[in-house]
């Protein structure tokens, strides 16, 4: 692009004035946001190699297999890692469907009035809410309400309350990304209202719904504050087996560990840290998988 230069009136591709300005302040935010991309994984790396630096040395075969013990040597992950997954996976059990289920309705089904904006709304507003809010509406109404007690059930359903605004957003986005014209196609053919949806809009928006489902997931599996509002135990020396049993996770357990005054028990919270990174890492990376085999296809 040309140029004009006001005092001389030479025709310059050097850009002057305003625009030269805003050209200069276009590079300078591209360092801007770089240096600050920079410093917050340097952050992250320092703080992975710190941890792995404490805690590398105590994970072993024992420590996973352990129970917890007030001999730092001897404790172990065995109850959270049990108790964490039987939360996790009622949590899955109990918030998926109904997600899924909701966003089918609101993008293909809900008529578009005013109504369903204001639950638009305050679906995205409820996906901000800190998690201690779900911990003590999760106290009031499962834990004392329902009588459920600081439960394995309990925990769950607080979770997937956390959870489900998160993947209903995430869902509907990805039915919106289907295009209107395979609706239109199946619709023209012949198909219901629900076979257009079953065989065409849900395979279509399949890759974000599990993205969108294991990301809400992995927030879930690191979870404190909630589960800690509702009751949830620092010492249970035992396997659950039930869901109307007492629980404790590793999110917790971690907590209970690094409140302890002994360094020793901190270098445990270290080990059970890489436990839940390589977790929520892993889950990650099924997502990314299934996201890009659902593309593929």
């Amino acid at each position: 692009m040309a140029f004009v230069d006001g005092s001389t009136g030479e025709i310059s591709l050097q850009a002057t004035g305003a625009v030269a300005r805003r050209q200069a302040l276009s590079r300078a935010s591209r360092y801007v946001l770089l240096a600050a991309t920079l410093v917050g994984v340097g952050v992250l790396l320092y703080l992975g190699y710190e941890t792995i630096d404490r805690g590398g040395s105590r994970l072993s075969i024992d420590f996973l297999t352990s129970y917890p013990s007030r001999f730092a040597e001897r404790a172990g992950l065995r109850s959270s890692l049990i108790g964490w997954f039987w939360v996790l996976g009622l949590t899955v059990i109990l918030a998926i469907p109904i997600a899924i289920g909701t966003a089918i309705w609101m993008e293909e089904f809900a008529p578009r009035n005013r109504v369903l904006t204001l639950v638009k709304l305050n679906l995205a507003n409820l996906a901000g809410v800190p998690s201690i809010i779900y911990g003590i509406l999760g106290l009031a109404l499962f834990v004392r309400f329902m009588d459920l007690g600081p439960s394995i059930l309990a925990g769950s359903l607080t979770l997937a309350l956390m959870i489900l605004p998160m993947t209903v957003i995430a869902s509907q986005e990805a039915i919106r990304q289907v295009p209107p014209s395979i609706r239109h196609g199946a619709l023209a053919l012949g198909a219901t209202r629900w076979q257009m949806v079953w065989n065409h809009v849900l395979p279509g928006a399949m890759p974000g719904i599990m993205t969108g489902m294991i990301l809400a997931v992995s927030r879930a599996a690191g979870e404190t504050a909630a589960l800690i509002m509702i009751g949830a135990f620092t010492f249970i020396a035992y396997d659950n087996t039930r869901p109307t049993e007492d629980f404790t996770t590793v999110p917790v357990q971690i907590y209970n560990w690094t409140i302890r005054p002994q360094e020793a028990f901190r270098q445990n919270a270290a080990a059970a840290i890489i436990v839940l990174m390589v977790f929520v890492l892993t889950l990650n990376l099924i997502a990314a998988v299934i996201r890009e085999r659902f593309r593929s296809e």
